[in-house]
């Protein structure tokens, strides 16, 4: 507990919020507030959990990011994945977050309780654990997310086949992080001065990959741990860079985070994903490259070739501000539905379901009070 409770001091989170200020003094008020991102939904619940905006004081401007997997889903990859999971000779396992996202058909819960069997799992190697006892239906585990989680949706596709089980197979909605970046700095809208980036995402993928933000879009960034100390001393960097005039990647979370990565993550992603030429993310449309699937090679365990399933793009409904919220236009309380007609208990839109969703943490900050 004492290296937690470190990270929860309350005179180091004043030193740190007192450096910020210091730093800020140093830019020209014109050039306030700055707009900082967190890419990543877990940093998010973080600063809403431990009240982190409450020491700063009104120069900055936190925005919450795209980085939660269930949020950046479309309802048409949804609607995809209830069309297989209906289907008689499927089982489909999910991260159980992913149940309640709605499409136009509603959700994977609803699809349940109309006759589906989709499966609760902790990670695909309970979807292999199910496949290896099925004689008769295919097991489809429903792959989502950044880096972080292809490595074990890849490792668990080859050992699938160093197995020889036939009876598993991925629905790979797998996205990228740095098309995903790309595709923020290039979309119209508020400007960003810099970007607090995902430690467990980088501990895949290294540090380098980031440098295109940095060179070609001069903004800094900065690799943060999840600790509120974390989130604090990563800001404190990325506005002592902002005020020096630099555009760095810079890492703070360094006790975990290596400059390299892990190379044999990134082969085993290498190996089984291929670039997508376009998918659609929530917010920012269909992009090329943000989106992987499986690769030829393995087209035996790739959901989608082995059964037909349709992906429509479905917009969210009008009232929701989903999109506005994952580019970083729109606070989440700002949405019109936010809090009445959307809420944890009620979900209209996929922010507020995910453990990582924006607008769930503002919901939850908002009842809990200032």
């Amino acid at each position: 507990m004492r290296f937690v409770d470190e990270f929860r001091d309350p005179t180091r989170a004043h030193g740190l919020a007192a450096a910020i200020g210091r730093n800020l003094d140093r830019i020209p008020a014109g050039r306030l507030p700055l707009r900082l991102m967190e890419f990543c939904g877990g940093h998010t619940h973080t600063i809403h959990r431990y009240g982190l905006d409450r020491l700063l004081d009104g120069r900055i401007e936190l925005v919450h990011g795209p980085g939660c997997p269930v949020c950046v889903l479309p309802r048409g990859r949804v609607d995809a994945c209830i069309e297989l999971a209906l289907r008689p000779d499927v089982i489909l396992a999910s991260f159980g977050d992913a149940l309640r996202v709605p499409g136009r058909r509603g959700t994977l819960l609803e699809a349940r309780a109309a006759g589906a069997d989709v499966r609760v799992v902790y990670s695909p190697l309970d979807a292999l654990t199910l496949a290896r006892r099925e004689r008769e239906r295919t097991v489809v585990f429903f792959a989502l997310g950044f880096e972080t989680t292809m490595p074990a949706t890849a490792l668990t596709l080859l050992e699938a086949e160093r197995e020889g089980i036939d009876r598993f197979a991925v629905l790979c909605n797998h996205v990228t992080t740095f098309a995903t970046l790309r595709a923020l700095l290039e979309a119209p809208g508020p400007g960003l001065d810099g970007f607090v980036a995902p430690g467990h995402v980088t501990m895949i993928t290294g540090t380098a990959p980031y440098a295109f933000v940095a060179e070609e879009f001069r903004r800094p960034v900065v690799v943060a741990g999840f600790e509120p100390l974390d989130l604090l001393q990563a800001l404190a960097m990325l506005v002592a860079q902002l005020a020096d005039g630099r555009s760095e990647v810079e890492n703070q979370y360094r006790r975990v985070v290596a400059a390299t990565g892990n190379a044999a993550a990134r082969a085993a992603i290498a190996r089984v994903f291929a670039p997508r030429e376009a998918f659609e993310l929530r917010g920012l449309g269909a992009l090329p490259e943000v989106g992987v699937r499986i690769a030829e090679r393995y087209a035996a365990f790739d959901a989608e070739r082995r059964f037909p399933v349709t992906v429509a793009s479905v917009d969210d409904p009008a009232e929701l501000r989903c999109g506005d919220v994952l580019r970083g236009a729109l606070a989440p309380a700002a949405c019109p539905a936010f809090g009445t007609r959307c809420t944890p208990q009620q979900p209209l839109g996929a922010l507020m379901v995910s453990s990582e969703g924006a607008c769930a943490a503002a919901c939850a900050r908002h009842r809990a009070g200032p």
